[in-house]
């Protein structure tokens, strides 16, 4: 068969075949008129279509089971469980804590994993009484940051305690906004900073201040370029997942719980996938190694 890749959809073609070296006693009879016309479905991407079908259905079938109460344990990630011994640190030693959600925008996913955080860094800033800063570098993340501040003191019944001014809008000129975090670290001197979002260069420069004024430091970042600036500098740092773990660990929503479970038993599936095909190909049975070969 032959698959021509130039042709485009609603014309005609006509297709001879010829011999090479070209010699017209060689060619073939002018074929019929042909006309592509596009695909409704792809079936070489069947593959493809079998395993995100596969992913959610187990997606809804765990967040259907979080919701009915099922509980799972999930394995102890340390800097998460020192957020809280942050904030009670800054409470005891009378100074704020330091909230930074990094430097991209609102429709980042990092940022959005961030604001999540937030929103129980919030609730327990608010339950210590602890001074929080949310230093942004957009306005749309201003805003969000803003509404979850407010309704992470809400939620533990202390609005009265929530201050417009805890939530700061910066600029969105990326080292002009670490230039005036690192002031706001040397001036305010809180107690604990909490980096966490997308990070690029200035990541040594928040974590470099962060440290030279004592404060204790927990980052976390999906981008990997990033990490040994902040293991270097940190007390504590959340590597590649845990980051996007902390927003279900933190929270216990059933949605993030469950989708967390679908992530982690989906990577199973495929790592014992990947082992099994490996063996049949060994043995000489490539049909499972071919179902996954996409085009």
């Amino acid at each position: 068969s032959y698959h021509d890749d130039t042709a485009r959809n609603g014309v005609s073609y006509r297709y001879r075949l010829t011999a090479l070296p070209a010699d017209p006693a060689f060619q073939s009879d002018v074929s019929e008129p042909v006309t592509p016309h596009p695909s409704w479905f792809d079936t070489a991407k069947g593959n493809v279509f079998a395993v995100i079908t596969s992913f959610l259905v187990l997606l809804l079938y765990y967040i259907s089971r979080a919701e009915r109460g099922k509980t799972w344990s999930f394995r102890t990630i340390a800097g998460l469980n020192a957020i809280e011994e942050a904030i009670g640190r800054s409470t005891e030693m009378g100074k704020g804590v330091l909230y930074v959600p990094g430097v991209q925008d609102i429709d980042d996913i990092q940022t959005i994993a961030s604001m999540i955080i937030l929103g129980n860094v919030a609730k327990m800033t608010a339950k210590y009484e602890t001074p929080l800063m949310v230093p942004t570098n957009s306005p749309a993340v201003y805003t969000v940051a803003d509404e979850v501040v407010k309704g992470g003191y809400s939620d533990v019944g202390r609005i009265d305690a929530y201050r417009s001014d805890q939530v700061r809008y910066i600029t969105t000129e990326q080292f002009a906004y670490v230039a005036a975090v690192n002031g706001m670290m040397l001036r305010e001197r809180p107690a604990a900073n909490l980096l966490l979002g997308a990070f690029f260069a200035e990541s040594l420069l928040l974590a470099e201040t962060g440290h030279e004024t004592g404060a204790i430091q927990i980052a976390g970042t999906a981008n990997v370029h990033q990490l040994p600036f902040f293991v270097v500098a940190c007390d504590y740092t959340l590597i590649g997942e845990e980051y996007y773990a902390a927003s279900a660990y933190l929270s216990k929503d059933a949605r993030l719980l469950g989708s967390l479970k679908a992530s982690d038993t989906v990577k199973i599936l495929l790592v014992a996938t990947i082992v099994i095909a490996a063996v049949l190909l060994t043995l000489g049975h490539s049909q499972l190694a071919e179902f996954f070969a996409t085009q």
